[in-house]
């Protein structure tokens, strides 16, 4: 179970996880209530975020309104085996680790965070309006705000932090479906930003695989450079490579052009064979030239204009974000704070595990040596297997070689 709020490539990549370690992947999915009462506001609303986390393509069911915190009840009641959950920690709004009692019965498996990716680094991005987190993610401005943005009073948690994201080919093929178009299947050509994969993306590709019985959808993504050009302002907020991620987790995308070109050229289509070029309702930017970019597919007769429903756009979550800065700043500071008090507890508890494994270990060397000084001695020979593995046993294994050297054979009982 998760918020799924402002679902990204972390999200899907979790999700993709999840599912390679069984067979049928339920997720679910908490209301806006029990999230604002445990984390803080959420950006997007609850109906949004089910149809987000349906698109997912690894994802086989959800549970809409699941209880934030997963007990066996709940496992029982949807027939699963067990519950999956990322390395970090999700904790009550009293400071509980929501996953405590399937820990503790064995039935809590994790999978490992993605690097260089978080809500707290994505709404960051938003509010601080500079090209910095696409061009240069070391640069001061954007590393002094992130650093500060989120972060509590007592330290920085590394589960809330920011990282850099590096692409690698064998992500990408961890996300892409690997799929050829096959005989029959229509070919459709889509091309624009996709910056924050948003629901309102997802309602555009829902409404374009529905062209036909077999649709095999192609997504031209944008360079970072073209997008900033159309768009302005600090866009996109996620670069090429996070985009790729994206759109590929889509279970309505087939393939992804990674740095489409901006204009749909005649090559472009015959390459592929498109049958069909589709685009939103959104503002079409005219090339650099000033010329048509769908000039191409317009006069080919294939280019149809698509109405999803759905006029959210990636303005307006930014808007979303300003409007509600102050809150999501709170939300994440709280969100850290909870954060490393846990981090302090699970550190002083391994402390304490240390000072008892040393003094148990400082107690039966007493122990061994009072013993040794004590037992009746059979014959001087070599000492026997027996105390050697008793000695391995007991943790104090630096007496092997000392009594070797002795040429001793003691009777020993493994008890103290």
């Amino acid at each position: 179970t998760f918020c799924y709020d402002m679902v990204h490539y972390g999200h899907s990549n979790q999700l993709r996880q999840a599912k390679a370690m069984g067979d049928y992947l339920i997720v679910g999915v908490h209301t806006d209530e029990e999230i604002s009462k445990h984390k803080g506001p959420p950006v997007f609303t609850q109906a949004e975020r089910y149809k987000m986390v349906r698109a997912i393509k690894w994802v086989d069911e959800i549970v809409e309104g699941a209880p934030y915190v997963t007990t066996l009840e709940t496992l029982d009641k949807y027939c699963c085996d067990f519950c999956v959950h990322g390395d970090d920690i999700t904790l009550t709004v009293d400071g509980k680790d929501t996953y405590e009692e399937v820990k503790k019965s064995g039935r809590y498996r994790e999978c490992k965070r993605t690097q260089g990716v978080s809500t707290t680094d994505l709404v960051g991005r938003m509010l601080l309006m500079t090209k910095a987190h696409h061009s240069n993610m070391g640069s001061s401005d954007y590393q002094q705000y992130t650093d500060n943005f989120g972060r509590g009073p007592k330290g920085h948690s590394p589960w809330t932090g920011v990282s850099q994201f590096l692409q690698t080919s064998q992500k990408i093929i961890q996300f892409a479906s690997g799929k050829e178009p096959q005989p029959g299947d229509t070919i459709i050509y889509v091309a624009g930003a996709f910056d924050l994969f948003h629901i309102g993306h997802v309602d555009f590709l829902d409404a374009v695989s529905q062209l036909s019985e077999k649709p095999y959808v192609i997504v031209g993504l944008h360079f970072d450079q073209e997008v900033n050009r159309y768009k302005g302002k600090n866009y996109p907020i996620m670069n090429i490579h996070e985009r790729t991620l994206s759109v590929l987790a889509c279970r309505y995308v087939s393939e992804v052009v990674i740095g489409a070109p901006y204009a749909i050229t005649k090559d472009l289509l015959e390459h592929f064979k498109v049958d069909l070029v589709c685009h939103g309702k959104t503002e079409v930017f005219p090339d650099k030239d000033g010329s048509d970019p769908y000039a191409v597919p317009r006069k080919m007769g294939i280019l149809q204009t698509m109405d999803s429903g759905n006029s959210l756009t990636t303005d307006g979550i930014v808007q979303r974000i300003i409007k509600n800065r102050l809150l999501f700043e709170a939300r994440n500071q709280n969100k850290e704070i909870k954060e490393m008090a846990v981090i302090q507890a699970m550190n002083r508890r391994e402390e304490e595990k240390e000072n008892t494994s040393s003094k148990t270990n400082k107690t039966r060397y007493m122990q061994l040596t009072l013993f040794l000084k004590c037992v009746h001695i059979l014959d001087l020979h070599t000492v026997t297997l027996e105390l050697e593995l008793a000695c391995v046993v007991l943790g104090v294994s630096a007496f092997v070689n000392h009594f070797r050297t002795l040429h001793l054979k003691y009777l020993f009982i493994i008890s103290f």
